[in-house]
């Protein structure tokens, strides 16, 4: 399929505001560009937003909790722990303010977004420990928020994708906490350059083969630390006894094959996951729900599918 007309317009729009190469800049000034272009006013109305701290590994880690306009519906709701995109370099509680505001509503859930420790200042394992921890935090107080713990899900977008799924191979490994579901957002799954996807989609469609470059050596002390699973899930040795999910994809995205391939090491592990693909698409258009009509498709899909495995 072409690319989409919308995804388009805002590739244009984008290459018309002359942004400096996010490859090569310094990740501070990438992290300005982001935070100047966020706009608060556009969310949706949701029942109830909460910024707290919880303690983590190495301090205090920032969270927005998200209660959804549930009319069917009260306290205690499924919990899902978010854990936004951005390279693990930038973006944080108000770049994706928006798409959790859009998540909680469509889901049904309260969402607990994750402001975890960004690269390169603070390198891996620092952002998946966070997140951890955060996990660990919703699944034993919950009732503070009023999430039911026995319905617990993890949740992200690119790199938070990546964060998402290597939270459910920490809860396994280390024996809990128990997760009900993964849901999957075009995530970084590899560190891995030669997929079909890296060759097709390489520049021209938002996400880079060199800003993930990029990325990957912001992220990483070492190359050696990506043979890790808890940098690339898709090294796993085994995908066994995770929960099950629902992994989002983009056409025209760089790392559209290897969420597909992590996918299917999950079915083919006895984990009951879906992959859908979205045509057309562009890698971050999750988030773009007020420009791209699709991104309104799949939180829908999302929200159904959270729905489904949480019995919101």
């Amino acid at each position: 399929m072409p690319l989409d007309p919308q995804a388009r317009a805002v590739l244009d729009q984008l290459e018309a505001s002359n942004l400096p190469d996010l490859a090569s800049v310094d990740p501070v000034v990438i992290r300005q560009l982001t935070d100047a272009s966020v706009d608060l006013s556009q969310g949706e109305p949701v029942a109830e937003v909460e910024n707290r701290t919880l303690l983590g590994p190495a301090g205090e880690i920032p969270v927005r909790i998200y209660t959804p306009e549930a009319p069917e519906g009260s306290a205690p709701f499924p919990g899902v722990v978010y854990f936004h995109g951005g390279g693990f370099v930038y973006c944080g509680l108000d770049t994706h303010d928006g798409t959790c505001r859009s998540l909680a509503n469509a889901a049904g859930c309260v969402i607990v977004s994750v402001d975890y420790r960004l690269a390169p200042e603070n390198k891996f394992p620092a952002a998946p420990e966070d997140c951890f921890a955060a996990t660990r935090w919703v699944s034993e107080n919950g009732a503070e928020i009023g999430v039911d713990p026995t319905r617990i899900a993890v949740a992200g977008d690119s790199a938070g994708g990546n964060l998402a799924s290597v939270v459910a191979l920490m809860a396994r490994d280390r024996r809990g906490p128990a997760l009900a579901f993964q849901l999957l957002v075009y995530p970084i799954a590899n560190y891995a350059f030669d997929t079909d996807s890296y060759r097709e989609n390489a520049e021209g469609y938002l996400l880079t083969e060199k800003m993930m470059r990029a990325f990957w050596r912001h992220y990483l002390s070492d190359e050696a630390e990506a043979e890790s699973p808890y940098a690339s899930p898709l090294r796993a040795e085994s995908l066994q006894g995770l929960p099950p999910a629902f992994v989002i994809t983009a056409e025209f995205d760089p790392l559209r094959d290897e969420g597909e391939a992590y996918a299917k090491r999950l079915a083919e592990a006895g984990v009951a996951a879906t992959a859908h693909r979205y045509s057309g698409m562009i890698h971050g258009f999750f988030s773009m729900g007020p420009s791209i009509e699709r991104a309104q498709v799949a939180i829908a899909d999302a929200g159904r599918a959270l729905r489904i495995a949480l019995g919101s």
